[in-house]
């Protein structure tokens, strides 16, 4: 395979493997915003992506698939255990999401994860053509920036940080903090979703490395000089294309009447789409709602809530643990609140196709996002693309990247129960003029700040890198 020109390092690769018509195994482009996002470029500038195929103890060679050239890294279940679920999973994770759960701290996670991010390195160095680029995505490699710095000192390096960064009093708990730090700073740009991850990592930076840091800019020593990183915001954002095209598709549309049918044709319809994850404010949705309904400032005859909460990690004990409060919690209350006609909450442990979500978007009145943190929240502007007629409301939690953009949204701190059920009735009650004003406002900052719009923003900054 010949060395390309940009090479994308991923945990996982853009497609999943998947059984046939007739029983064979096929690869399938999979969803999501950053394969969205680089797919058309891949294909257009020689690229290779390096990722992770998703299963345990499989070795693949190199292949093609959907016109992009895949470089699979190989991975046993020990470490899918101990880099993937252990560390990525129960040590950073928790810690970047300002410790809503304990993080976990294990030294043999911690050399796995070292481990794991020289192979990918190495995968990227040995794919990346003579002075190439190489973009890392994401807070499973944060090593690999310097790792392949070390290897092919040439290349132009870019890092992508998709999920929060946290406060220095948080960060300085992470035994490992100064190398993770050194990792990052492998690369030549270091983007994040906000402005305020950017800040909190100069401040890491200046307090734990002691680097030269003016504006955005780093001092990183490397050899007898330094070399300059910069770190800033890149907001990232969802490709507007198919869900404008679905919207407008009468079948979506049809089914969009059918989901209001099927819960009774209620006046409003309030929606959560979240993967069951602790960090998305799922419980703190439930329990406020359930209170407007036993305080009777809503009715079950009138409003249902259908929450979409897709599995995730289920073999970490904090996501099973958090499945069963909330099942019970939504048991009680529509155990209290449901009649014969009408259910409370209508609750969904799944995954849904990208079509039905957008019927559940069209059928939603108001979309609650409350994430306690969150590094954009994508549903939110999914939601917003969607909502052609410029009606719907949507219930922003502040602590959520996309509340910097969407400030049209009903803003919220989902950590106050008393805000948050005064924010869902400012919803549900909002007159339709109102909607329409703010959902315009709303709409125009999707569709001019979309996916396209982000990496073209980010490799920008890195062309200017490569120009200096």
């Amino acid at each position: 395979m010949t060395a390309a020109d940009f090479v994308v390092v991923a945990n996982r690769l853009p497609v999943d493997r998947v059984e046939g018509p007739d029983g064979e195994e096929i690869w399938r482009t999979s969803p999501g915003g950053l394969v969205a996002a680089l797919e058309p470029m891949m294909r257009n500038v020689n690229g290779a992506w390096v990722g992770w195929a998703g299963q345990a103890d499989v070795e693949l060679a190199p292949f093609e698939a959907g016109g992009i050239r895949l470089i699979p890294v190989a991975l046993s279940a020990e470490e899918v255990a101990e880099y993937y679920e252990g560390f990525a999973n129960d040590t950073i994770w928790p810690l970047y999401h300002d410790v809503i759960a304990p993080p976990q701290y294990h030294r043999e996670w911690w050399d796995a994860y070292v481990t794991v991010n020289r192979r990918f390195a190495e995968a990227a160095a040995a794919a990346a053509a003579p002075e190439g680029t190489v973009w890392v995505h994401d807070y499973q490699l944060q090593l690999v920036p310097q790792m392949v710095r070390e290897l092919r000192p040439d290349v132009t390096i870019g890092y992508f940080h998709h999920i929060p960064f946290p406060a220095h009093g948080l960060y300085a708990q992470l035994p490992w903090r100064d190398q993770v730090l050194r990792g990052l700073l492998g690369a030549d740009v270091i983007g994040f979703q906000r402005a305020q991850d950017a800040t909190y990592f100069l401040t890491a930076v200046r307090r734990r490395l002691r680097y030269e840091v003016k504006g955005p800019h780093v001092a990183v020593p490397e050899g007898e000089g330094t070399r300059t990183a910069l770190a800033r915001a890149f907001p990232i954002s969802i490709d507007t294309t198919p869900y404008l095209e679905l919207a407008a598709r009468e079948d979506v549309r049809a089914r969009a009447a059918e989901i209001r049918a099927s819960l009774g044709n209620p006046k409003r319809i309030l929606l959560g789409v979240d993967r069951l994850d602790y960090t998305k404010g799922i419980r703190h949705r439930i329990k406020a709602y359930g209170e407007l309904l036993a305080e009777g400032r809503l009715k079950v005859e009138d409003v249902t809530l259908v929450q979409v909460a897709s599995p995730s990690r289920e073999r970490v004990d904090a996501y099973v643990h958090l499945r069963d409060e909330i099942e019970l919690a939504v048991s009680r209350i529509n155990g209290d609140t449901d009649t014969m006609g009408h259910s409370a909450i209508r609750y969904l442990h799944q995954g849904y196709p990208r079509e039905e979500m957008v019927a559940l978007y069209l059928a939603a009145d108001v979309m609650l996002v409350t994430a306690l943190r969150d590094g954009m929240n994508l549903v939110a502007k999914e939601y917003v693309a969607t909502r052609v007629d410029d009606r719907g409301v949507l219930v922003l939690s502040e602590f959520t990247g996309a509340a910097d953009e969407l400030r049209q949204a009903v803003r919220v701190n989902p950590h106050d129960i008393e805000g948050l059920k005064d924010a869902i009735m400012t919803a549900v009650e909002m007159p339709p003029a109102e909607q329409g004003r703010r959902m315009r406002s709303l709409r125009r900052r999707v569709l001019d700040n979309d996916v396209d719009a982000w990496s073209s923003s980010f490799l920008a900054a890195l062309s200017e890198v490569r120009g200096r």
